[in-house]
This record gives structure tokens, sequence and C-alpha cells, in this order.
């Protein structure tokens, strides 16, 4: 095995993986065992000696009485798998190959010894999937989306030399509300540096974007999204985010989890699909979706990727993945290039979809609304009005500055306390959709003359 400690002077010579026709397709769906005895089975399945553990696909007489619970067959629906190929028999034997000949390779963090050529071979052709100059392989897609962030918030610490950065001299982050939670927690994190000022704008609502980045005075702004949302299945209005990039100069950056080997026409992910490659900055990936493996990457510029192997703290203090995994993710990017008809199918399978169910799909990601008070909340917006109507009632009524339906009394004295209470009890709560009155539990025609009678008047006691 070859650790490469100078990337820039090794020699890259990709495998060459066979392709499968469509006829000789395998099928993506997903066939479980469940039982809850499965724990100890699978221990009574290992052997005892050292160097190899042999597991049976048949249950003999004992097992079968010591787990007598039956198993049951269930179909997958919820996996991320979109193009089967966590089951394609290519990657398998890469990965199988790769760890008969190097084991589950050196295990380290990539900037001591995790990093082989394996990895860069990965990242090589990742980077040219996205048309970026390079890539970053990480562990996961959390720690991608991690490491990116806390780099930002680094930013700012480094042009300052140390001290707290001003106000225009921080990196303003445009987050969408909707965004994955691997990018919140980033972003959480980067904020504690003191250096990142966050603005989270309405699910794809360009003109509330547009508005905040108006109203930003700080110069270095990011705005991040996800390419397409994992829960609702929308794509980010990628041609707007476009125009408002080129308007203000911001930093676009992608989580193109579910959008990669999914969309564009050789997979290259929502972008390509909106063709627009090269208005994106950076875009952040996983390969345990539509790749069928594990792991994330960050396709950038080399820039960026030394910032981020230097900064991103989940990148640099996380082992790096196992030399048969970078090998049969190699694989799965090469043959989800070559197999355009698994990309065809599954948008096929959108089609059906929406013309069986008549439910508007854009994605193989459906969100199923279930009951109706979401639909209703959607819907009767004047529900949101009249809630804020109510707010400035009361500001108007008590002069008790409040600014949400959530209204918090600080009462700091006996004399405010019996003037706030007085208040209160002559003005009734009327939901006037529930036809419900709600009074203090007492006799309201008595106004409490004392700490102890208004303590007796809240409490009951």
């Amino acid at each position: 095995m070859t650790i490469n400690q100078n990337p820039l002077k090794m020699k890259l010579k990709a495998p060459q993986y066979p392709i499968m026709k469509k006829q000789e397709k395998i099928s993506s769906r997903c066939t479980m065992k469940c039982n809850s005895g499965t724990g100890p089975l699978w221990r009574s399945r290992l052997q005892k000696k050292r160097d190899e553990a042999v597991c049976r696909d048949k249950i003999t007489g004992n097992e079968a009485e010591s787990c007598p619970q039956q198993f049951k067959k269930l179909l997958l629906f919820s996996g991320n798998d979109y193009l089967g190929l966590s089951s394609h028999p290519t990657i398998g034997k890469a990965a199988a190959k790769a760890a008969l000949e190097l084991g589950m390779g050196p295990r380290g963090s990539a900037l001591i010894c995790g990093y082989t050529n394996y990895h860069r071979l990965l990242e090589s052709c990742l980077a040219d999937l996205k048309m970026k100059e390079d890539c970053l392989l990480c562990p996961t897609g959390f720690a991608a989306n991690m490491a990116l962030m806390v780099a930002l918030g680094n930013i700012g610490a480094l042009l300052t030399a140390g001290r707290t950065p001003l106000e225009e001299e921080r990196i303003a982050i445009f987050s969408d509300s909707l965004n994955h939670a691997s990018i919140i927690d980033g972003i959480r994190l980067a904020e504690r540096q003191k250096s990142v000022e966050l603005f989270i704008y309405r699910h794809c609502d360009m003109s509330h974007l547009n508005a905040l980045l108006l109203n930003c005075k700080t110069k270095r702004k990011v705005v991040v999204t996800d390419g397409l949302f994992s829960m609702d299945g929308d794509f980010a209005p990628m041609i707007e985010l476009v125009k408002l990039r080129r308007k203000h100069q911001f930093l676009l950056v992608i989580d193109d989890a579910h959008g990669t080997f999914v969309c564009g026409k050789n997979g290259g992910g929502v972008a390509e699909e909106f063709n627009c490659e090269g208005d994106v900055d950076i875009c952040i990936g996983t390969l345990s979706k539509a790749a069928g493996c594990h792991g994330g990457f960050i396709a950038c510029s080399k820039r960026w990727k030394k910032l981020i192997q230097s900064r991103g703290r989940s990148f640099i203090f996380s082992t790096a993945m196992p030399v048969p995994i970078a090998a049969a993710a190699h694989a799965a990017v090469i043959v989800a290039k070559k197999e355009t008809w698994r990309r065809r199918e599954i948008w096929k399978r959108v089609q059906d979809f929406h013309a069986l169910t008549g439910i508007p799909i854009t994605s193989p990601i459906i969100s199923l609304i279930v009951g109706t008070a979401v639909i209703v909340a959607k819907k009767e917006t004047w529900r949101r009005r009249e809630i804020w109507k109510r707010v400035q009632d009361f500001h108007a009524l008590t002069g008790i500055p409040i600014t949400s339906p959530i209204i918090s009394l600080i009462v700091g004295s006996e004399e405010k306390a019996l003037q706030s209470s007085r208040q209160l009890l002559n003005m009734p709560i009327i939901l006037e959709q529930a036809f419900v009155e709600i009074w203090f539990p007492c006799n309201c025609n008595q106004t409490p003359n004392s700490a102890s009678q208004l303590m007796q008047l809240i409490t009951g006691e």
C-alpha cells in the first residue's frame, strides 16, 4: 500500500470497472429480516477462534429453540439508495478487492497516515464531477458541513489577528430556514468564535434574502442552502440565487447531498441540472446516499481546500474513511456516470408516482403530510394576521411592550403587581374561534388589596 505524502507528485491511474446494461440490472428493492432476538443469535454464530468467524444462513434446531420469534420480511421505502448502487456487483467487488489486499487501511486521520492513493483517486473524480478545481474527503456529509462552517468562522479571527472582529469585519452567513441540521450545528459552532453574524431567510424566499443582503453592512457574505431539501423534496431556486450572487457578490455554498448522482445528465447534481456549476463556489456532498457507500466531500478550489484542511476540526480530528470504502466509492462514481439509465429510471418513477396519485412531486423525495392541521395553517393565513393583531391590541390596552404572542410579565414590586392584576381582571382573554373565556380562578368581582391576596388569586391557595 502506498501512503501518499505528496499528492502532487503521484500519477493517478483509475481502474476500469464493468458497466451493467439496463436489462442486466438488479432490483433496488431491499428485503430485510427483522427479529428482536437477532443480537443473541448473531453472537451465538461467532466462533471462538480469533482469526476467523463464520456466519451461517441456516438456523439450526437449537438456535431456533433459543430464538422462537418469527422473522418478518419488510419492504424498505425509507432508504437513500436512489440508484440501487449499494448492491451493485462492481462496487462490491471493488471494496472486496481492496479489503483483501490492504485490509481496512491505515487507521488514522487524513493529515497523519489515513490518506492513500485510493482517497486521492476518489477526490479527483469527485472534483471532475462537480466541475471544481479540487475536493476534500470527509468521514461523513455531516462532518463536511461542520468543517466548512467552522472554517468560515475562523476567517474573521485570522484577518483580525486575534482581536474581536468589528461588525463590518465579520462573516455574514445567510442560511435557509429549512437547511440540514449539519449546517445549523456548524453555524452554531462558528458563531462561538464571535466572528460570524447569522441571518436566516424564509424557506426559498428570494425576496426576503435580497432584503437581508441589502441591509447587511458586512462586506464578506456567504449564502448556504440545500440544493434538494431532504424533508420537503423541493429544489432551491438556483436561477434566482445565481442572479442574487452576481448582484451582491456573495460566496454561494450548496449542500447537494440528495442531488449528487440523481440530478443532471452526468449526475453532477442540482447545479448541473440548472446549468450553473460555475456560479456555485463550494459544493458539499455525501457518498452515503445515491452512491450507495459512505463518507462526505467538499468540492471547492485549492485555496479553500487548504483552509478547511487547517481549520475544519471535524476533518482534522476524525479518522479517514477505510480504504475499501474509498475504493467502493470511486467505483460508484464511475458506474453512476456511465450507467445513465439509472437516473432516467428514478425520474420515470417520479412521473409514474405523480400520474398514479396526483400528488405534485418534483423529486424522488416525497413529503406526505398526515392530518389537516399543517394544511389548514398554510392556507388560512388570516389566522396568523389575527394573532398578531391581538398582540398589537394587548400592547395598546396595557402599555406592556411585547413583540410576540408569548407575553412575559415581570412584576418588580407589590404596587406594580396590584396594578397589573387590576388591569388583567378587567380584561378577559377571549378565544373567539373556540368560544372560550379564560378568567383568573377566583371571584372576579374582588380586586386584591395586598400581595398575599394576589398570591391567593393566582395560585388558588
